[in-house]
């Protein structure tokens, strides 16, 4: 469902976005490219984000691919180096392993926090002075309902997703003085490579975990992205935007 139409509105501006060779990384990525903004594609497998490279080329768009892992925090810095003077960030990539506390080591738990949390840390940390320095910037982190909605599994996954909220908040306000805005889009679940991986043939509860009564598409959340990054939302700074198609009541229909 993501915006097929081309516009200008992000002319000039580059963008990097985070673990954009699927699902809503790629969704957002295709977006704004072709809105106009230069974007940065990364992700860890070379040739999917080649892939992606041609196919935003042959729409007219303007991009690049830059391998790194997100679970080093050196390679992640050398991301935010290769990137450059972005005057966007969308941090998009994630792990989830949804396990119970019992079944998840410390190696298991390290590695949430490492790219769930640490890598946005690091990444808003080398990106956003340059975009205070020249007084504009908008960084968009893709949160996740399980922030906020308990489940018997995945507190590891959860309390990475809840860390970055309160980061948002944080920065917010430590950058919005400058002109940069910081906000988090917290999807529930959403139909993509991952959760179908995750879950096989029983993809199909997604669609009954919510009051809209389906699971969302990658692409409804990439225009959700495009107006935090936008004019439009110019008075939005360190919001937590809910996309999860509303909570189910309790109650009986």
């Amino acid at each position: 469902m993501s915006n097929s139409t081309h516009s200008t509105a992000l002319q000039g501006r580059t963008a990097l976005v985070t673990g954009a060779t699927s699902g809503i990384g790629r969704a957002v990525a295709q977006s704004l490219a072709r809105q106009g903004a230069e974007v940065v594609l990364h992700g860890r497998d070379r040739a999917r984000g080649q892939a992606l490279v041609k196919e935003i080329e042959a729409e007219g768009g303007s991009t690049r691919f830059v391998a790194a892992d997100l679970a080093d925090a050196d390679d992640t810095l050398r991301l935010a180096s290769v990137a450059g003077a972005v005057d966007i960030l969308v941090s998009n990539a994630g792990l989830y392993e949804f396990a119970p506390t019992a079944a998840t080591d410390a190696a298991a738990f390290d590695r949430h926090i490492a790219v769930n949390t640490r890598a946005p840390f690091l990444l808003v940390g080398a990106l956003a002075p340059g975009m205070a320095g020249r007084g504009h910037g908008s960084i968009v982190i893709i949160g996740s309902s399980a922030a906020r909605q308990p489940a018997p599994i995945g507190a590891a996954y959860g309390a990475s997703k809840a860390a970055v909220e309160i980061l948002t908040r944080y920065w917010a306000t430590e950058f919005g003085p400058a002109g940069v805005r910081v906000n988090t889009v917290s999807p529930g679940p959403v139909h993509t490579e991952g959760t179908q991986a995750a879950l096989g043939e029983h993809i199909a509860v997604l669609d009954t975990t919510n009051a809209r009564g389906r699971a969302g598409e990658p692409g409804e959340i990439a225009e959700i992205v495009s107006f935090l990054v936008g004019p439009a939302s110019s008075y939005v700074n360190g919001a937590v935007l809910f996309a999860d198609g509303g909570e189910r009541s309790a109650l009986p229909a």
